[in-house]
C-alpha cells in the first residue's frame, strides 16, 4: 500500500497539490488551520479561497505568460483550472471567477476525492519525523508558530516577513541610444567585466519634475496587520526618501559619480541604474526603486525616465508584509529544502506572486511528491515551458549577487516571458502579415513551450507506466 503524502495549507498551491497526488494514486492528508484559527485576510474555511482579485488574468496564451501558464496547467489535469473554467465570468480577455463558486467547487472535490483525508489543525511546528514527505504550501500568511519553526530550520537571513520589491524592466524595451551600460567608476565585478549597469541620465529639470512626481504620487495603503511593521532602512521607498529632501535621490541610488555618459559630455545631475536580474540577461532590476506608488502610477511616471519611455515592466514594484523563503539558496530543482529532504514548499512562500504562480508551483510540488513516493524518477518541466520558466526562477534562476559583488535579494515575481530561454531564431511572420514583433515572438515562445509540455507529459506519463 502506498502511504500518504501530507499536505500543510489548503489554499490555491496546497490544493492543487493535493489534487494531484490523489490523481496519481497516492493518498495525501491536507492540514487546514481554517476556520478554526483565521488570518488576517480569509473569511471563510473554504478551500482555495481568494482573498483579493477574483481575477486569474489573461487567458490568452498566445500572447500572455500567464495565460501560457493557464493552458499548461489545464493539459496538466489542474484542478484550480477546472474549478476556474466552470465558474468563470464575463471579463472579455481575461479569466475572472465567481469567488465563492469557484472555491465551493475545489472543496467539494477535494471533500469527495477518497484519497484525500482532511484535518482541520494548525501545524505549529516542524512536522512529526514518522511525516517522510511533506509539502508545506501556507502562503504568505504562514502562521506564526510554523514561520518561527521554518525559520530555525533555514536560518534567520533566509525568511522575508517584508517583500520590498523594485520594478523589473524587460531589456528589449530599454532605449540604449539614450542609456549606457558601465558600472560606477569602472569597477570590475566577479566576471571581470566593468559595464554591469544600465544607466539612465537625467538632467537637473528632469530630475525636479521626477521629484515631484514622486511625491504627488498615489501610493497603496498600508493594509491593517501591515501597518504596524516599520520600514527597513535599507529599503526605503523612493517615495520616502524624496520627501525627506529633495536631494536625497541624488545623493542615493540615484547619485551620478562615477559614471560617464559616452552619448553627451557633460555629467548627468541624477542616474537610474538597472543591474541584470536574470541569468538569460532579458531581465533589469530598477536598483532602489522599492515603492508603494500604485501600479498605474509607476507606469506613467517610471516612464519619464530618460531611456525608459517605451519600458515595458516584468514586474512593478511594492512593499507589503509577507513571508517567502530564499529559495535560490533553500530548494533543490523539486522544490525540496536541501537541508531537510522530506520538506518539499509549493506556492507563494516559494517566492512567485500570483493565483496561478502559486496553484502552478502546488502543481509541480504535487507531481515530484507522488514520483517519489511511487519510486519513479522526478521530471522537471522544459525550461521553455511557463511551468519550466517558473520553477527555474525560484530554484536557480535568480542571480545571487550585483555586478560590483553586493548581494541581492531574491524577490517574488509573476511568470512572464523575460523568464523564459530566447528562442534559436527571431521569428518570422508570413508575407502580408500585420503586428507586431514582440508579439510574433511571444507567440513563438508559447507555441514552443506547448510543443515542449507535450512531449514532457508524454514522457512523464510513459514513466508512470513503465
Amino acid at each position: 500500500m502506498v502511504k500518504e503524502v501530507h499536505v500543510v495549507g489548503g489554499g490555491l498551491a496546497g490544493s492543487e497539490a493535493a489534487w494531484q497526488l490523489a490523481a496519481a494514486g497516492v493518498p495525501v492528508v491536507v492540514h487546514e488551520m481554517r476556520p478554526l484559527r483565521r488570518t488576517e485576510a480569509h473569511q471563510t474555511g473554504a478551500f482555495a479561497e481568494l482573498v483579493c482579485s477574483n481575477s486569474f488574468r489573461s487567458d490568452d496564451w498566445g500572447a500572455n505568460a500567464v495565460g501560457l501558464l493557464h493552458e499548461e496547467m489545464r493539459r496538466a489535469g489542474s484542478l484550480i483550472m477546472t474549478a476556474a473554467d466552470r465558474h468563470k465570468l464575463p471579463a472579455g480577455g481575461a479569466l475572472a471567477v465567481d469567488r465563492d463558486g469557484f472555491a465551493g467547487e475545489v472543496t467539494r472535490r477535494l471533500e469527495e476525492e477518497p484519497l484525500v483525508c482532511i484535518v482541520r489543525e494548525e501545524i505549529g511546528a516542524l512536522p512529526p519525523a514518522d511525516w517522510d514527505s511533506v509539502i508545506v504550501a501556507t502562503g504568505p500568511l504562514t502562521s506564526p508558530a510554523l514561520a518561527r519553526a521554518v525559520q530555525s530550520l533555514t536560518g534567520e537571513a533566509e525568511l522575508a516577513f517584508f517583500d520590498a520589491i523594485a520594478p523589473i524592466v524587460h531589456r528589449e524595451t530599454i532605449d540604449m541610444s539614450v542609456c549606457w551600460l558601465q558600472s560606477r567608476y569602472d569597477k570590475a565585478g566577479p566576471g571581470g567585466g566593468t559595464a554591469d549597469y544600465i544607466n539612465c541620465p537625467l538632467d537637473k529639470a528632469q530630475y525636479g519634475a521626477f521629484i515631484d512626481a514622486l511625491i504627488s504620487g498615489e501610493k497603496t495603503a498600508f493594509k491593517e496587520w501591515e501597518g504596524s511593521t516599520p520600514y527597513f532602512e535599507g529599503c526605503l521607498p523612493i517615495e520616502v526618501m524624496a520627501e525627506r529632501g529633495r536631494e536625497t535621490l541624488a545623493y542615493g541610488p540615484m547619485k551620478p559619480v562615477g559614471l560617464t555618459n559616452p552619448h553627451r559630455p557633460e555629467r548627468p545631475y541624477a542616474v537610474v541604474q538597472l543591474r541584470q536580474d536574470n541569468a538569460l540577461g532579458s531581465l533589469w532590476n530598477m536598483v532602489g526603486f522599492q515603492t508603494k506608488l500604485k501600479h498605474a502610477e509607476q507606469v506613467r511616471i517610471f516612464r519619464t525616465i530618460p531611456g525608459l519611455e517605451q519600458a515595458e515592466f516584468a514586474r512593478l514594484g511594492g512593499l507589503h508584509r509577507n513571508t517567502f523563503l530564499n529559495s535560490p539558496v533553500l530548494l533543490d530543482g523539486s522544490l525540496r529544502l536541501k537541508t531537510d529532504a522530506r520538506l518539499r514548499f509549493a506556492g507563494q512562500i516559494t517566492g512567485v506572486e500570483g493565483y496561478v504562480e502559486s496553484a502552478a508551483i502546488g502543481l509541480l510540488a504535487g507531481r515530484f511528491a507522488t514520483a517519489e513516493r511511487l519510486g519513479q524518477a522526478v521530471s522537471l518541466p522544459p525550461p521553455a515551458t511557463a511551468l519550466g520558466a517558473l520553477l527555474n526562477h525560484i530554484t536557480c534562476g535568480h542571480l545571487a549577487s550585483s555586478g560590483d559583488g553586493a548581494s541581492r535579494s531574491f524577490q517574488p515575481m509573476n511568470v512572464n516571458f523575460g523568464l523564459f530561454p530566447p528562442l534559436a531564431a527571431p521569428p518570422k511572420r508570413a508575407k502580408g502579415e500585420r503586428g507586431s514583433k514582440t508579439l510574433a515572438r511571444k507567440h513563438a515562445l508559447a507555441t514552443r513551450a506547448l510543443a515542449d509540455l507535450e512531449l514532457w507529459l508524454a514522457g512523464v506519463a510513459s514513466i508512470a507506466a513503465e
